[in-house]
């Protein structure tokens, strides 16, 4: 079985519902025969490279809040985050475009690298204070991750490099009628949509193996591309 995940790293419920989806993955009989890969999806594909504007600015801009408003909502984020295990800081972190995050992402797909530089990216983004919107992050990351520094550099210093692999992703989100994110797919059959319980996940697994039709889950906090995230509110 093939479970595609489409999520963006700025997404903060892409972030939790991977950590789900990984905790209902280890409650299905046939885990050792699902085969995971992530695809790209931008939540601001239209923002300007290098600019960055900081988290709780956006929150309340975005939802017309107070600073100290703002960052109550991310604390609600940061609670459910540490409910499963997750670090999350809600102070010192930066929103921008995340192309070149994709585009070194897709570098280490076809390095056999992939899931381990995305989570060194959500943690650094998520829960260290660490711009994944700093180049020379992106490269300590690829590193980290067991990429060639110097390959690395190379895709960043290049806007092209992996350009068409992150758009036919997002082409291919549309195209399934993904409107927010994290969407998770299952053998191209099923789709399941927002940062489900990991009991959900499970569930989802055992119907589509057993070959019936899985059942439509209720809706789960997820993030729209024009940014939006559902956050609890305060």
């Amino acid at each position: 079985m093939r479970v595609e995940i489409w999520s963006d790293i700025a997404c903060p419920w892409c972030y939790i519902g991977k950590a789900r989806f990984h905790q209902g993955l280890a409650g299905f009989a046939h885990r050792d025969q699902v085969e995971v890969v992530f695809r790209s999806f931008e939540l601001d594909p239209g923002g300007a490279k290098g600019v960055t504007a900081p988290v709780l600015e956006m929150l309340a801009k975005k939802y017309g809040r107070t600073l100290d408003e703002a960052r109550a909502m991310e604390e609600h984020v940061a609670a459910t985050a540490r409910a499963e295990g997750l670090d999350y800081r809600t102070d010192g972190r930066d929103h921008g475009n995340t192309f070149d995050i994709h585009r070194l992402l897709h570098l280490a797909a076809a390095r056999g690298r992939q899931e381990e530089l995305l989570d060194l990216a959500f943690r650094a983004n998520f829960a260290e204070v660490r711009s994944v919107f700093d180049p020379e992050v992106l490269v300590a990351l690829a590193v980290e991750a067991g990429l060639d520094e110097a390959e690395a550099r190379a895709v960043l210093a290049d806007d092209s490099a992996y350009a068409d692999e992150v758009r036919a992703d997002e082409r291919e989100a549309a195209e399934l009628g993904a409107n927010a994110v994290p969407f998770f797919v299952l053998d191209r059959r099923y789709g399941i949509s927002g940062g489900q319980p990991a009991e959900v996940f499970t569930r989802a697994l055992e119907q589509a193996w057993a070959g019936r039709e899985v059942e439509e889950p209720t809706a789960a906090e997820a993030c729209e591309p024009d940014g939006a995230c559902e956050v609890p509110q305060a």
